[in-house]
């Protein structure tokens, strides 16, 4: 009885988590600015890493525990990455550190 109610519950928040991974796919597509699609591809990868979780309590194996730790340093590294090559092409551009005008 109890063990059919956590897999409800198990089953009820991958399902949740797929529709805030849906979202966050968009958010990471659509943009509209690259800060918007650094912020996607990481919630994107923190859901992925919520189910990996979740499924390792479902399927009771304790391995999918290490893989979500990988994964977390895989995607911790990525938008590491990610974020400096953002940072050093804006300050390439030359909008990188500004002074507003003074008035």
């Amino acid at each position: 009885m109890v063990s059919e109610a956590y897999q409800i519950l198990y089953t009820a928040a991958l399902i949740a988590l797929a529709a805030l991974l849906a979202l966050a796919l968009a958010r990471a597509i659509i943009g509209p600015r690259v800060t918007d699609r650094i912020l996607g591809i990481n919630m994107l990868g923190t859901l992925v890493i919520a189910m990996i979780a979740i499924l390792s309590q479902l399927l009771k194996e304790s391995y999918l525990l290490d893989v979500a730790l990988i994964y977390t340093m895989i995607s911790f590294v990525s938008v590491l990455v990610l974020s400096s090559v953002y940072l050093r092409k804006r300050r390439k551009s030359g909008r990188g550190d500004e002074k507003p005008a003074k008035r």
